[in-house]
């Protein structure tokens, strides 16, 4: 079966563009619009997978301290039947996880240094179960310091480190809900032992969270119980459609919360940039593909006379528009395909060159007091990849119809008279 002579003609004009000598201004101008093409659709892949790499490393860092879902009482008050709560969650079939928590504020101090924290009472025996930090700490048999009676706590290594406190040191703890006196409301004060020091990778909590032994946290605070339930999902991105069904499963009056709310504000900053960064991207891809708009009106100028021949053998304007159209876009497909080529072979391999560059330039791209992180993270999706290729594609061909439709109307006659 042999292919339309529009196809073969069209592949025939694309190579003699780029090969034949007299036409050389037009080869470089089509190689340039491949190549723009190409590291337009590259630059897309790379930044759109190092921002999902940062985001899926903050998120994984995120995690590791927080709960996937949170199950809690109004105005940090106790849960009035934890028992029917823990049974109720995880009767749901996505609930790996569940462990009663004490969540509250409190000033602490050490010597004449203060600080804001969140104050977390947990359960040593059920805490790893939700989190990866509190499973970390079990496995290194710091949470079994967390002794009720005892009150130590563990404080994040950032928290430590601005009190200027280790291990074994003293710190005061102060519960804005104070006793009444004479003078006014004074706040409770509680001297604690620091029994040990966690790091999430998350400056947020590593900064501020305070944990202590949840039957010590209940005594400090006044509750008759824990304030709230902290669960671990089988998926994780399915958090908040679970949360949509306990709030509609569970008994009593309580509020449920997942992870992406939460944080809701970081994360959509996150999509914005994305976001922008697609559309800024896309228009060196769309600058690159509209070249090809002159690089086409060239050929059709040099091609004249081959038009006029054509179109005196019997070829209809359309066959003439298809021919160019085919030439335009076989630029586009090349450089898309290299464009995906180049940009997936870096994306995936971008923990080898990274440390390649800051070796040959003896620089850090990424120094780790600054961002936590020392390796440039990368995870490439299809969800990215697939519009980039297809929005490519779409305007190289876009660029083709203007000058095709042109070829297509050269009057026979008038490309002759010359020749």
């Amino acid at each position: 079966m042999s292919l339309p002579y529009e196809l073969l003609l069209g592949w025939r004009y694309t190579r003699a563009s780029r090969s034949a000598s007299r036409n050389g201004f037009i080869s470089f101008i089509s190689g340039a619009s491949m190549l723009g093409i190409a590291l337009g659709v590259a630059a897309l892949i790379i930044v759109l997978s190092v921002m999902n790499g940062f985001q899926k490393d903050v998120t994984g860092r995120m995690l590791s301290i927080l709960s996937h879902v949170e199950v809690f009482a109004p105005d940090d008050q106790a849960i009035p039947d934890l028992a029917r709560t823990l049974r109720e969650t995880k009767a749901n079939p996505e609930v790996v996880g569940a462990a009663p928590f004490v969540g509250a504020q409190a000033l602490v101090a050490r010597g004449e240094v203060m600080k804001g924290a969140l104050v977390r009472g947990i359960d040593p025996a059920s805490e790893p179960e939700v989190t990866d930090v509190a499973k970390s700490l079990a496995d290194q048999r710091v949470l079994q310091r967390l002794v009720p009676g005892q009150f130590g706590v563990l404080l994040g290594v950032d928290l430590a480190r601005s009190l200027h406190v280790i291990e074994g040191d003293q710190v005061t703890l102060m519960v804005p809900s104070g006793q009444i006196t004479p003078a006014g409301v004074v706040p409770r004060l509680k001297q604690m032992t620091v029994v040990g020091l966690f790091e999430s990778g998350h400056y947020e909590y590593d900064s501020a969270l305070v944990m202590l032994h949840i039957e010590d946290a209940e005594r400090l605070f006044r509750l008759e119980g824990p304030t709230g339930v902290r669960l671990k999902l089988q998926d994780m991105n399915q958090a908040r459609a679970v949360a949509d069904q306990l709030a509609g499963s569970l008994s009593g009056d309580l509020l449920i919360r997942d992870w992406t709310r939460q944080n809701a504000t970081w994360f959509s900053a996150v999509q914005l940039e994305k976001r922008m960064m697609f559309i800024i991207l896309t228009l060196i891809v769309a600058v690159a593909a509209f070249n090809l708009v002159s690089t086409l009106v060239m050929t059709v100028q040099d091609k004249r006379a081959d038009i006029a021949i054509l179109r005196t053998l019997g070829s209809s304007p359309a066959s003439i528009m298809k021919v160019f159209m085919v030439q335009g876009a076989m630029v586009g497909v090349i450089g898309t395909l290299g464009g995906l080529a180049l940009g997936l072979l870096i994306a995936c391999n971008i923990d080898v060159i990274v440390p390649f560059l800051e070796r040959v330039f003896h620089t850090s791209f990424l120094p780790q007091d600054i961002y936590l992180i020392s390796q440039m993270p990368s995870d490439p999706r299809a969800s990215d990849i697939v519009p980039i290729g297809v929005i490519s594609l779409l305007l190289s061909f876009l660029a083709t119809i203007y000058p095709s439709w042109r070829a297509s109307r050269v009057n026979p006659a008038e490309a002759l008279r010359y020749e």
